[in-house]
Parts: C-alpha cells; structure tokens; sequence
C-alpha cells in the first residue's frame, strides 16, 4: 500500500521484507540479512522497519544492485526532497553505506558493519535461512549477537537480551553428542 509523502514521493507505508528480498535473490545480488530481520529469522518478536542488508563489493555485484533497484526508485532515506541524487554503479563504487527509502520500502545496504566487517569476513558465520518465504543468507545467531553488541548503540543492545536466550534456547534443543 502506497501513501503520498511530504516530499510528494510515492512511498510504503510499510516494508514489503518479501519483495525487497525477493528482488535482490532474483537480480542474483550476494547479500546477507543483518539487523532486525536476522534476529527475527532466529525468532526474536521485535519489529523493524527496514532491512538491513551487507552486499559484495565486487564490480558484477554492484552492477547487479544498480540495475535491480532502479525502477524502484531509490532515495536517501531522510534527503532534503530535491536533493540531486543519482542512482548507479558509479555510485555504489563511490560510497559504502546507503540508506535508501524505495517503492519497496526502507532499505539500508551496508558494505561494512561494525564489529562484522564486509560481505567476505562475514560469509562464514552466515546460514541458507527462509526468511520471509525467501531463501537467502542470513547473519548466524551468535554473530549476530557479537555485531548487535559491537554496536552500542541502545537499541541493539536491548535486543541482545533476547537474541541471547534464543541462543540458550536452541543449544539446549540441539541434541546431545555423545
């Protein structure tokens, strides 16, 4: 569902997680969740308005992620409207983090996170998970955790807590190795 803006933008009242997903695993975009959305893959019950995505900064993947979001209207999330902002490989190159609102919804793609690194350093702690009725790949709970701390910030550390016991949980419903 769509509302008009102040900026006179056509923009989501809400984040479609399913079509920015879908969309990204189709154009064939390396990307793994982070944020709010990997912790609600892993079972924590808090809301998030966006979706936290780290992307490969290879040159083939930053075309991909150029083309796949330009009918989709990217902006900076929070520009001044009118702001000249143009959307394209050259772009992606020249920046690092971009958090855009789109028709989809808010999107932020992270080349780097603090306490996680890039798409490379953060490969092996990632899982194949379902998100959203989505395959794609998806932050590991106990890295998510460490990332969530590295952080500092408020919110993330309120999250911990739970993503914490989570963690307990599943160990204790892991079978035993004998």
């Amino acid at each position: 569902m769509l509302r008009r803006c102040e900026t006179l933008r056509l923009c989501p009242t809400m984040t479609d997680f399913r079509a920015l997903l879908e969309l990204l695993t189709r154009k064939g975009i390396e990307f793994i969740v982070v944020g709010g959305a990997a912790a609600t893959a892993h079972g924590s019950v808090r809301l998030t308005r966006d979706l936290d995505v780290v992307y490969r900064r290879t040159p083939g993947n930053i075309r991909r992620l150029a083309v796949a979001l330009a009918n989709h209207r990217p902006y900076l999330r929070g520009a001044p409207p009118g702001l000249p902002f143009r959307w394209n490989s050259q772009t992606i190159k020249r920046g690092l983090n971009f958090t855009l609102e789109t028709d989809l919804g808010n999107l932020d793609l992270l080349g780097e996170i603090t306490g996680g690194g890039k798409y490379e350093q953060l490969l092996p702690y990632s899982e194949r998970r379902r998100i959203f009725d989505v395959n794609c790949r998806c932050l590991g709970l106990k890295r998510l955790i460490e990332v969530k701390r590295a952080t500092g910030r408020p919110r993330d550390l309120e999250v911990v807590a739970e993503l914490e016991a989570l963690l307990e949980e599943s160990r204790r419903a892991a079978p035993k190795k004998d």
